[in-house]
């Protein structure tokens, strides 16, 4: 049919190409259409999927998603109380809120549905399993907001748990995927190239990525006129529930919530209350990865500007951090951001954090986009019929009526599949630095971060050895020295 609608009988046989798969596949999209329905592997996506950056640790239930320890005793056994796990660190919550209100998509003549969910998650003892307990589909209790628990019907559980998808497919995409990779690189880039001569030593330690990350917004370009599209989202007006209409106020207001702390690493984790959560791999391989190319920069730092004066005299230098501080973090002072730098600790920190921006992170919430989007019903990029008001409403028939069109989902996968490929001119992280520098003191400098960054690679292959599921998306050489793509 032209509209991409199907039955139940006519959705089931479409075929998944699995052919996809890449050094830096995790898992085929044939083990997500055999397992997605598992709440441990919904659980599991929230740390090592494509977008693990997003979940923390709830020490208090809010006042507007009043889960009850009676609601949830079935989930947590006998061994403890909803107060005891709060109180001991092993609940977690993901919360949309930053998706209320807005506009939604008209896809094949028809209104999509954007909901702002929340969703409770409890840390199991015995595996360590990161479980769903209880799911809130809108920011407003109520009767027609019922909280939706595993014990509910299998239809009714499935339905709250794409709902949910489907909202962080939209956090994911256009905030911490879009927002906080992409387009802070290009403002990384714009301020190298207003701001710093060729001569500089930060031009030459990351003047290759920032530049690759202009043109990576010219490829995307380039992907957007494919596809007889007129503007640069475009693949949002093809098959998302926000669409073009809901993308600004979106962007808005993720740019309103960025702060320093969110791009730092070390910090990102802090604040977020995930320390300790077992089976964190995006965790342990990005804190490998931020110290090693910290104690890189550390290294230039100090052979370049040897105090702090030389740091607050380079004029050059800090016209750049004022450019980022306006263009990124829009002058905010509560996002945190420096808008000089005053110290050798603030220059090695802020370096670090882009380079981590520009490599490790945009690998973590990238590359992984086909491997797990690629069936549908793992990622639904939006939702053709309103979310449920009452429990017990729920079918497969409704629940196939509600998940896009084929066409739809033809549009996202082809998107997915162009993300997710490796450049054909692949640079892994830590390559083509050595040309920028004559002296002796960086080429060594650059020689020992290659060398731990084999060593973490190795280390990340001994460690999966022992894993179910793999991690392999920050595995360094398949980490690409900059976004390009």
């Amino acid at each position: 049919p032209t509209t991409g609608h199907r039955t139940q009988e006519s959705w089931l046989p479409v075929p998944i190409p699995l052919s996809h798969e890449t050094p830096r596949s995790c898992l085929s999209p044939e083990y997500v259409t055999n397992h997605w329905q598992e709440d441990s592997f919904f659980g599991y996506q929230y740390l090592n999927g494509v977008h693990p950056v997003f979940i923390r640790k709830c020490t208090e239930i809010p006042a507007n998603f009043p889960v009850t320890q009676e609601m949830v005793a079935g989930s947590l056994g006998t061994s403890t109380t909803l107060q005891e796990a709060l109180k001991t660190g092993k609940i977690f919550i993901a919360d949309y809120k930053i998706l209320e209100g807005l506009q939604t998509n008209v896809i094949n003549s028809q209104t999509q549905h954007v909901t702002a969910s929340l969703c409770l998650f409890y840390q199991e003892p015995s595996q360590g399993d990161l479980l769903p307990i209880a799911i809130q589909l809108t920011q407003t209790p109520g009767p027609e907001s019922p909280i939706f628990l595993p014990s509910d019907s299998e239809w009714d559980w499935m339905l709250a748990k794409m709902w949910v998808r489907n909202s962080d497919f939209h956090v994911h995409q256009v905030v911490s995927h879009l927002l906080y990779t992409h387009l802070l690189a290009e403002v990384f880039a714009m301020a190298t190239l207003r701001q710093l001569p060729m001569c500089h030593p930060l031009y030459k330690v990351r003047g290759v990525i920032w530049v690759e990350g202009v043109t990576s917004r010219m490829h995307t370009i380039h992907l957007t006129l494919a596809l007889d599209l007129s503007d640069l989202p475009g693949f949002l007006l093809l098959g998302t529930g926000v669409g073009y209409s809901g993308l600004h106020p979106l962007m808005e207001r993720g740019m309103q919530s960025l702060t320093y702390t969110t791009l730092c690493l070390p910090s990102d984790i802090q604040a977020r209350g995930v320390n300790s959560i077992p089976n964190y791999c995006y965790r342990d391989d990005g804190m490998k990865l931020w110290t090693a190319i910290e104690s890189f920069v550390s290294g230039i730092v100090e052979y370049y500007y040897k105090n702090n004066d030389r740091v607050q005299n380079d004029t050059e230098l800090q016209a750049w951090v004022a450019e980022i501080f306006a263009e990124a973090f829009l002058g905010r002072n509560s996002s945190g951001a420096p808008s000089s730098i005053q110290t050798t600790a603030e220059l090695v920190r802020f370096l670090t954090m882009v380079i981590f921006t520009c490599s490790a992170q945009h690998a973590a919430v990238n590359s992984a986009q086909f491997d797990f989007g690629a069936w549908m019903p793992n990622t639904p990029s939006s939702m053709r019929k309103p979310p449920p008001t009452a429990k017990g409403t729920a079918t497969l028939e409704s629940i196939l009526e509600t998940l896009p069109e084929v066409n739809t989902t033809c549009n996202i996968m082809i998107v997915l599949w162009q993300l997710s490929a490796e450049p054909e001119d692949k640079r892994p992280l830590g390559s083509f630095l050595d040309s920028h520098f004559v002296e002796v003191a960086p080429k060594r400098l650059i020689k020992a971060f290659q060398e731990r960054l084999a060593e973490i690679s190795m280390e990340i292959k001994e460690r999966n050895k022992t894993l179910r599921l793999v991690y392999t998306y920050m595995d360094p050489p398949v980490v690409e020295n900059s976004i390009s793509i």
